[in-house]
């Protein structure tokens, strides 16, 4: 995905779900994909295991998704990627709050020392060989369990390695205990701790059609499952509050409804220096929430996850409160400043169906 910086207004495109061979997904082919281990993009200054724990529980965060997103006419953003990170804690969800959830950016001029300066190949390599799990190219080791720096190693067998302790431990119960002695004949390479893994592909948004023609089952029926959970457990005061939002709020997500069930399936929505498609009229931030990027820049709008869709492909449903996600809109740079090869730290918006009011009255639901 890219926007050329003079063009307006920005396209949306829309991101989907889609099963691909394990080599489409490798740093070399510069990926956009959904679970598994992130396909790092610089090989050097990866987030350290501190910057990726989750700010509630303190437990490291699980990759959910990246999106490689270009700029062109911008060289030192040639190859440049997004990537997301979210904590599997269910109590560490609360309405409306992302301290369980970060974005970082990296970036890479056309010329540098990891990729080839021309595209990647279309075709699978013909060695048919695989990315090494533990080590990139710059020689930073990597943890087995979430595929993040990992340079704590093993203190038996020296083989492995992992971003702390927590994940030794995933990785001890789960199978290394059994092949420490021999790592070399492991054959479990998938981390029960990382998300199912998928390509993100993408296509431009077509122009609306008429409401009427478009079936709007698949997100009504969200909608209606997710109010049903919690309507019961209100008290009348509470239902009375709630309908004096419900004509606002039923605007703005009869709009989210709309745009989304003319594509149903879709899980991100891309539109650098657009707007969010908001689920609810609560929670929407003002230009002062949203912060200033370190190197003084102001942020824009640069994608949206579209969380139910997104959840539901995962098969996630054991992560509590999160279920309840509307959406995630993720603000970067809006010069996509050049810090060196480093990963930068972006900001992200966590709005949910549920109104703050409701959370607040039931935290359980």
């Amino acid at each position: 995905m890219s926007r050329d910086t003079n063009s307006t207004p920005p396209e949306v495109v829309l991101g989907f779900l889609e099963e691909a061979k394990h080599w489409r997904l490798l740093p070399p082919q510069f990926p956009s994909k959904v679970g598994g281990r992130p396909a790092w993009l610089s090989q050097r200054n990866l987030p350290s295991p501190h910057e990726l724990e989750c700010e509630v529980c303190r437990l490291p965060m699980a990759f959910l998704l990246q999106v490689y997103a270009p700029i062109f006419g911008l060289e030192r953003s040639f190859h440049r990627t997004v990537f997301v990170f979210c904590c599997k804690t269910d109590k560490c969800y609360t309405c409306n709050n992302n301290s369980c959830i970060k974005v970082f950016r990296s970036q890479l001029p056309r010329r540098n020392e990891f990729y080839p300066f021309n595209p990647p190949p279309e075709e699978e390599p013909t060695d048919n060989s695989e990315a090494d799990h533990s080590m990139l190219l710059s020689g930073l080791k990597l943890c087995w369990v979430c595929g993040c720096l990992g340079n704590k190693a093993c203190s038996r067998c020296h083989m492995v390695t992992y971003c702390g302790k927590h994940h030794q431990t995933v990785h001890w119960k789960h199978t290394h205990k059994k092949e420490c002695s021999s790592p070399e004949t492991t054959t479990v390479k998938t981390s029960p701790f990382l998300f199912r893994e998928y390509e993100l592909v993408t296509e431009p948004e077509e122009e609306e059609v008429d409401e009427a023609e478009i079936d709007t089952t698949v997100v009504e029926e969200e909608r209606s499952a997710l109010h049903s959970s919690i309507v019961g457990s209100l008290t009348e005061a509470d239902l009375e509050e709630v309908a004096m939002h419900e004509t606002e709020d039923n605007k703005v997500f009869q709009q989210f409804k709309k745009k989304i069930a003319s594509e149903p399936h879709q899980v991100l929505r891309y539109s650098r220096g657009g707007s969010p498609l908001w689920v609810s009229s609560q929670h929407i931030p003002s230009d002062n929430d949203i912060p200033l990027c370190t190197c003084g820049a102001p942020r824009c709008f640069e994608f949206q996850v579209v969380m139910p869709q997104l959840l539901n492909s995962l098969s996630v449903d054991s992560m509590g409160m999160s279920i309840d996600w509307g959406t995630l809109a993720v603000y970067t740079c809006s010069v996509s400043c050049n810090q060196g090869d480093r990963y930068i730290s972006e900001f992200i918006w966590k709005q949910d169906f549920i109104s703050e009011h409701i959370h607040s009255e039931n935290p359980h639901v």
